[in-house]
């Protein structure tokens, strides 16, 4: 039996249906897919938004934090009468305003060792939007055990990050270990308390961290798969670096040393 949509669902996924490379077999997609969001601050709004938008059938978010007036600057989906409401309660309000299409399944807890298979578990593909390396590397190395893709962003000051690794294809996709093998010590990157931030930066590559989800979905375009986009605001330079595959990585390489999840020191913090 094929799939009817509602004389709204036509209306609000218009602009996608008549796209032959989307057309309706693909906003079905889309409304079956399940996408976890690591974060709901400056990169997780934007990108969070835009799946909503898109019809993304269920969206998890995951993030602890409150709303605080510092966020306004950057992280779109809150407001001023929202802070000191915890983040995903005020992500789940917006998106559900926006569409009612998408189910918003909030996770109002840190990730953590014990924790993180069985939130990512369910889900098709992971962006990941943290604040911290520790937890950067823990949900990379639990994607890359479950198979799942990571569409990974960072931002600090005017420049931005994002690259995804697609963990289905473990031999020819490098993994987040081949860029960073390990984290940085404590104090070596600012934060942007210390170092300051763009909001608009977020914005900009938030919405490619949603764009990757969507090709990914779709199976249309090229995702960034062995690369790297280095964006710089104040000249507005899209940058291209090759990421490849390291044979001498210790999680994905030809001896991998690492086989179990790692829970790094929290105080390795970054924030985005």
């Amino acid at each position: 039996m094929s799939f009817q949509f509602t004389e709204e669902q036509i209306k609000r996924y218009s602009r996608h249906i008549i796209l032959p490379e989307v057309g309706g077999k693909g906003q079905k997609k889309l409304l079956d897919a399940k996408v976890l969001v690591i974060g709901a601050g400056g990169l997780g709004s934007p990108s969070l938004y835009y799946l909503a938008a898109a019809g993304v059938g269920t969206i998890g978010i995951v993030d602890f934090d409150v709303v605080d007036f510092s966020n306004l600057q950057r992280q779109i989906l809150h407001s001023t009468e929202r802070v000191g409401k915890p983040k995903v309660e005020s992500a789940k309000m917006t998106l559900e305003a926006l569409n009612p299409d998408v189910k918003v399944i909030a996770f109002n807890e840190r990730i953590h060792k014990d924790n993180v298979m069985e939130i990512i578990k369910d889900f098709d593909i992971v962006l990941d939007g943290s604040d911290n390396f520790p937890t950067r590397f823990l949900v990379n190395d639990a994607c890359y055990f479950l198979g799942k893709p990571l569409v990974s962003a960072a931002i600090l000051r005017f420049e931005g990050q994002l690259t995804t690794f697609d963990y289905r294809d473990k031999e020819n996709s490098p993994c987040y270990r081949c860029l960073f093998p390990e984290p940085p010590p404590p104090g070596l990157v600012p934060s942007c308390q210390e170092a300051g931030l763009l909001g608009v930066v977020g914005g900009i590559m938030g919405t490619l961290q949603a764009n990757e989800a969507l090709k990914l979905i779709l199976g249309i375009g090229e995702p960034l798969v062995g690369k790297l986009l280095v964006f710089d605001a104040l000249t507005t330079d899209f940058n291209i670096v090759k990421l490849r595959k390291d044979k001498k990585c210790p999680l994905c390489g030809e001896n991998p040393k690492i086989k179990e999840l790692i829970e790094y020191d929290q105080a390795c913090d970054i924030h985005f």
